[in-house]
């Protein structure tokens, strides 16, 4: 008898995942690949469009007619900020163009002039000035610099939803797309901001339908539920949401370390903006306060410099567990050393000197800095709510330094750390399936893990 699967497919900007979940949401297939880039027309590298898109269809037709997976329904899962712009025969009319892409500064700057002031605006769409990272800046770029093109534009998808249209060619948009740092929603209004409406962009933007719709269909002679997509912050956040009763804040961690906070009832303050927070949106339309910190980019530059140093292998890091009596000693008169590279410094420091003779010692004295912006960005992400539970996952939930630390310097809280390795991909799952979660799915699927505060001296 065939076994009854979810299949979702996971794309990232460097792996293109495939995965089959079984109706308790264990993993019993996957496969990847990896594209490399093309180029758009300005010679930047962005995604092989029409490659994915053969490999999509290639991978779901295999599967469909092997003998031993029932594939009930089917979901994707992706990166934001991304948009196909489709013609009126459905056809892509540009290039999937990298959120990465730089657009001329006078495009953003005549943009704000128009519907500025930026921090207002900002605080209104929870989305700070960061260009085509912005997707609705990228239909203003397209508008100005190439109105030919902008007027073939039938619909514009985001990513996660244009992979669901090449399945049904019913193109649609979704709240977790729109509403992550688009700079398209007014939170205030729960609609589109008024610019949208004001350059026309609402016209080309498909129906906004609930996360967890499906369409079924009739695909290939088989009746099979059909997703919608969901971006992929979204979608990773969506277990712990539907798993725990007591509100709590996900620090994910990984190049970027995101504070979310998806209890949050009111707009972002112009403090939270020059906090750098922004929204992310859940699947029903609430917002999600997401405090942000460059935290593992830096720790991958400091590492590096720490390696060469010591002259020790550049992985050593990862041997180092916490030692109490160091932290101690570092802590007894404390003082900042580290200048950081790549997030902003409050500290003013014209260049790291360490004192130590150990890597060790070093390492330490590193991760006390980190950890210490860590907890000010999740401070950031609670506001003044009451939240006395925190998840990590990604990266640094097995980092046993930066773990210790965190429990220590926010002892008030309930830490636990998860594996959630495949985030975003079960999220997907989860988002069509009729399936009630309990407390217990985070303990059975995530490998959850309580840790226990240092006794203090």
């Amino acid at each position: 008898m065939k076994e009854k699967v979810t299949a979702v497919f996971d794309i990232g900007k460097t792996n293109k995942k495939f995965f089959l979940f079984n109706s308790e949401f264990q993993e019993v297939y996957r496969e990847y690949v990896r594209f490399e880039p093309i180029e758009d027309e300005d010679g930047h590298p962005t995604e092989n469009l029409p490659e994915l898109q053969k490999w999509l269809k290639s991978v779901f037709n295999r599967i469909l007619e092997a003998q031993q997976y029932d594939i009930k329904a089917i979901n994707f899962s992706s990166y934001g900020a991304s948009f196909v712009h489709l013609d009126e025969n459905g056809e892509a009319i540009t290039p999937l163009y990298n959120y990465t892409k730089p657009i001329p500064d006078e495009i953003v700057a005549s943009f704000y002039e128009k519907y500025g002031p930026e921090v207002e605006f900002s605080r209104q769409t929870g989305s700070s000035n960061e260009g085509l990272l912005n997707s609705g800046m990228q239909l203003y770029w397209l508008k100005q610099t190439k109105p030919e093109v902008f007027k073939k534009i039938k619909y514009s998808l985001h990513l996660p939803q244009y992979l669901s249209y090449i399945f049904t060619g019913i193109p649609l948009s979704e709240y977790t797309s729109i509403g992550c740092h688009t700079s398209l929603w007014d939170y205030n209004k729960k609609d589109y901001h008024d610019w949208v409406y004001r350059e026309n962009i609402h016209k080309i933007m498909p129906p906004i339908v609930s996360t967890e719709t499906s369409i079924n269909m009739n695909y290939n002679g088989k009746r099979i539920k059909i997703g919608v997509g969901i971006h992929d912050s979204s979608a990773a956040l969506l277990p712990y949401v539907r798993s725990l009763e007591d509100p709590f804040i996900l620090v994910s961690t990984g190049t970027w370390s995101i504070a979310l906070n998806p209890f949050i009832s009111s707009v972002l303050t112009q403090e939270d903006i020059n906090n750098d927070c922004i929204n992310y949106m859940r699947i029903n339309g609430k917002q999600v306060k997401a405090s942000r910190l460059f935290l593992g980019n830096e720790y991958k530059i400091q590492v590096k410099k720490l390696s060469e140093k010591y002259n020790v292998p550049e992985d050593y890091h990862k041997t180092v567990s916490f030692d109490e009596d160091t932290y101690y000693e570092i802590t007894k008169e404390f003082e900042h050393f580290f200048r950081w590279e790549s997030i902003k410094n409050d500290v003013d420091i014209e260049a790291t000197s360490l004192p130590y003779n150990s890597f060790e010692h070093a390492y330490h004295h590193l991760m006390i800095e980190l950890v210490m912006l860590q907890v000010e960005s999740i401070k950031t992400a609670k506001g003044d709510q009451v939240i006395e539970k925190l998840y990590v996952d990604g990266g640094f939930s097995d980092n046993d330094v930066y773990i210790k630390l965190l429990s220590h310097y926010l002892r008030n809280m309930e830490l636990r750390t998860t594996n959630a390795s495949l985030g975003s991909a079960l999220g997907a799952a989860i988002c069509i399936s009729d399936t009630k979660l309990n407390s217990k799915f985070l303990k059975k699927n995530y490998s959850l893990k309580k840790h226990v505060p240092l006794i203090v001296k």
